[in-house]
């Protein structure tokens, strides 16, 4: 089974910030699964039972952003227990720069929530916290969502 898996934030540093968001997509090309682990749900038993049956996990600059910050926040080393594949390499080799949203646009990927991006997703994760905005968790589940469902996407479209 392959994972895609990406990540919200309050920084782009793991020692200014926290993980708010763990956005996994498990597929095995059948099935599929959607997992969110959101604030205090995020914890190394969690993500280790979330991909159990995992082979490789996906990402956008997760070598360098998401793997990281997730050690740095749990301990958990996911390059060292799984196949990684860093789909922004792999866009480089193509020619095609920028962050995932550049490349999805470049590539007619297409996204619902186009004016939400890092920042937009900060705010939301503070009205969800400080005033109890479920319709701004939702918003930022969703934006996550399509985040890790866009990397299966754009896995296909590079592969072709």
């Amino acid at each position: 089974m392959d994972a895609y898996l990406d990540i919200e934030t309050t920084s782009l540093l793991p020692i200014d910030g926290i993980i708010t968001v763990i956005g996994i997509y498990i597929t095995d090309g059948k099935t599929e699964k959607m997992v969110q682990l959101v604030g205090e749900k995020i914890t190394k038993d969690n993500i280790a039972n979330s991909l159990k049956g995992v082979k490789k996990i996906y990402t956008y600059n997760g070598a360098k952003f998401d793997l990281p910050f997730i050690t740095a926040h749990t301990e958990i080393d996911l390059e060292k227990n799984f196949e990684h594949i860093d789909l922004m390499h792999h866009c480089h080799a193509k020619k095609l720069y920028g962050g995932l949203k550049k490349v999805e646009e470049i590539l007619k990927i297409p996204r619902k929530l186009t004016e939400v991006n890092g920042k937009v997703a900060i705010e939301l994760w503070f009205n969800y916290k400080n005033y109890n905005d479920e319709f701004a968790l939702m918003t930022l589940l969703e934006y996550n969502k399509e985040d890790v469902v866009n990397l299966k996407k754009l896995r296909e479209v590079l592969e072709k």
